[in-house]
């Protein structure tokens, strides 16, 4: 077993404000992201603009908070809200659901896109091969505030999580990391000079986030307020199989158009 680091989740504390490690995370993962897309933006000489690519983040930054806070309420926890709608809106009490902020940012690139007249999925994949940058530093953050914990485990990376109660668990957050966040970055960077179809980075990203997650959810507890949903099956999983399918299918119909 190895002892958990116990890192404090917050940087600076002054009274009921707090910096903490997650936003923190977030934050250098956007930043990576764009000064990234600004470099591919440059070096294929596309016409855009400082000030519309400064427009593209927000709107998918907000796009994707609002849709992670919503996939959150409907994907598992929809019940409580009912009974407290309120509480949709105290998003400093937790609940952010991954696939709803996909979903919240692909419908803000459709909206800024359109609004500029721009290839969709062209800028689409752009970005979305620094989207697991912040991805990884997420699960990071996840891990530093002893969140979203394994399964228990016997292995000797087993690790005692302050809220996961006595037993040694997977540190699932650090697979995630790796698989999610790194390999995932390094395998769509790698095909983006060498992938000649537009949308084709995009369908990748689903298609390998997909199964990586699907996966990795076998060692990651699953939410106590649903459980397994089918069989063996988390939400996570049945959420991961839809991103698979949508990837498979964005993957074939974009074999005509060449970027």
């Amino acid at each position: 077993m190895i002892s958990y680091p116990n890192i404090k989740p917050y940087i600076v504390k002054i009274g009921p404000f707090e910096v903490r490690w997650y936003g923190l995370m977030y934050l250098f993962g956007f930043i990576t992201s764009y000064i990234l897309v600004r470099y591919q933006i440059k070096k294929r000489k596309l016409p855009l603009s400082t000030k519309i690519i400064d427009e593209i983040y927000f709107y998918l930054i907000l796009g994707l908070i609002i849709g992670a806070r919503l996939g959150y309420v409907i994907f598992y926890n929809l019940g409580e809200y009912i009974k407290n709608p309120l509480e949709i809106f105290a998003v400093w009490h937790g609940g952010m659901s991954f696939h709803g902020g996909l979903i919240g940012a692909l419908l803000a690139g459709v909206y800024v896109t359109k609004r500029y007249k721009l290839d969709f999925w062209l800028y689409s994949d752009l970005i979305i091969v620094t989207a697991p940058i912040g991805l990884g530093l997420g699960r990071i953050g996840n891990f530093i505030n002893g969140e979203l914990y394994g399964r228990v485990t016997t292995l000797p990376w087993g690790m005692v999580f302050p809220a996961g109660g006595p037993l040694p668990r997977h540190p699932s957050q650090l697979y995630e990391a790796f698989f999610e966040g790194l390999v995932l970055f390094l395998i769509l960077w790698y095909m983006k000079d060498r992938v000649t179809k537009k949308g084709r980075l995009t369908a990748a990203f689903l298609l390998f986030y997909g199964i990586f997650r699907f996966f990795i959810e076998f060692f990651r507890e699953p939410d106590p307020q649903l459980g397994f949903i089918i069989g063996p099956f988390t939400m996570g999983q049945i959420l991961c199989i839809g991103m698979i399918i949508v990837g498979s299918f964005i993957w074939r119909v974009s074999g005509n158009s060449k970027i």
